[in-house]
């Protein structure tokens, strides 16, 4: 079995999204799998982008033979259902890596047509067990294999030795900081005293903050900056309009999917804050590499009473998972058992 991944074109590689993205095709190449279209370009030209993409696309006709794999990372907008067809009409499989669901990070598709077009796929690769438990609840019929964490691909390093002890407790959150994506941080002035909030990204608003005493804004910091910069304690995981629940659509999401921010915080080796009911709730209490809460304004009262011994501990076991991520176990794990599953049907 010949294997192949389908490359495109990203017109800027320091997003979270395309990040991922690149870091899987590195994976995936370090592991055997070849291009099957074009090498990956970073033209910010949207007609260049888009020609060479398309381009990559039908190159696949010319590349996949009988038994062969390809994997594709979905989305992968109006090309994936054509590329499934192209490939089972050659008499190879697809193999789909899931980063965002329509139905619910944009809802611009239904989840009958959502899952319509990823049924097109042989068998497919979830965030963690949520996602694959709502995929099936959906009809989903193929196979799913759940990655558990993205992999973060990355040779920065961040050496901080940080103590819990050290005043004040500083909470990193990074990413959108926009008051109409994440209105609870507009929110959090009123329930901080014990620590400080240390903010990377753009579009905070510092206006609409009044009491500016508990928060840090940097700006935006370029990611391989901000792993070997950082000076924190905890990174954040938590999105919506309320300080008590993460609710919105963005909440709503945390409930199936793996943020990227994840991996970049545990790349940083700082220990996570995440609401008990995110997917990745399970994940950061089975490997004890933070806490999970119900509410921000909880925070007052559980930060000051962590113990140095049981910090060390959540320090130690993220330098575990960050060795992990570093080298792509999680995919390569998830791939392997793909590829066993295959063999034996061949």
């Amino acid at each position: 079995m010949r294997k192949f991944y389908l490359s495109k074109n990203y017109n800027e590689i320091n997003s979270a999204g395309n990040k991922a993205k690149t870091d899987i095709e590195t994976i995936l190449a370090n592991l055997g799998y070849k291009n099957a279209g074009l090498a990956q370009t970073h033209y910010s030209n949207k007609v260049i982008g888009f020609i060479m993409t398309l381009i990559g696309v039908l190159k696949v006709f010319f590349t996949i033979s009988k038994n062969d794999c390809i994997v594709l990372q979905y989305p992968f907008k109006k090309y994936y259902t054509f590329i499934c067809h192209i490939t089972h009409a050659k008499g190879g499989k697809v193999i789909t890596i899931i980063h965002d669901l329509g139905t619910f990070r944009r809802k611009k598709i239904s989840a009958k047509k959502e899952i319509k077009r990823l049924n097109n796929s042989d068998c497919l690769v979830a965030h963690n067990c949520n996602m694959k438990n709502w995929l099936q609840t959906q009809k989903l019929k193929k196979t799913i294999i759940e990655l558990e964490i993205f992999d973060y691909l990355s040779s920065s390093k961040n050496n901080k030795n940080i103590k819990i002890k050290t005043s004040p407790i500083r909470v990193i959150y990074a990413g959108s900081l926009g008051y109409k994506k994440n209105k609870f941080l507009y929110k959090m002035e009123h329930i901080i005293s014990e620590w400080q909030f240390e903010l990377y990204g753009n579009g905070f608003d510092n206006n609409k903050i009044t009491n500016k005493e508990h928060f840090n804004y940097n700006g935006f910091v370029p990611s391989e900056q901000l792993i070997e910069d950082v000076c924190a304690h905890f990174g954040l995981i938590w999105d919506g309009d309320s300080i008590s629940i993460c609710s919105g659509n963005y909440g709503e999401y945390l409930k199936i999917n793996n943020p990227h921010k994840v991996s970049l915080y545990i790349k940083c080796n700082l220990p996570l804050i995440i609401w008990k009911e995110a997917a990745l709730a399970s994940f950061v209490t089975n490997n004890q590499i933070g806490i999970c809460i119900n509410s921000l304004d909880e925070l007052d009262s559980i930060l000051p009473s962590i113990s140095a011994e049981t910090y060390d501990q959540m320090r130690e076991n993220i330098k575990n998972i960050n060795k992990k991520i570093s080298s792509g176990y999680y995919l390569t794990k998830a791939l392997t058992e793909i590829e066993n599953n295959m063999n034996k049907q061949n």
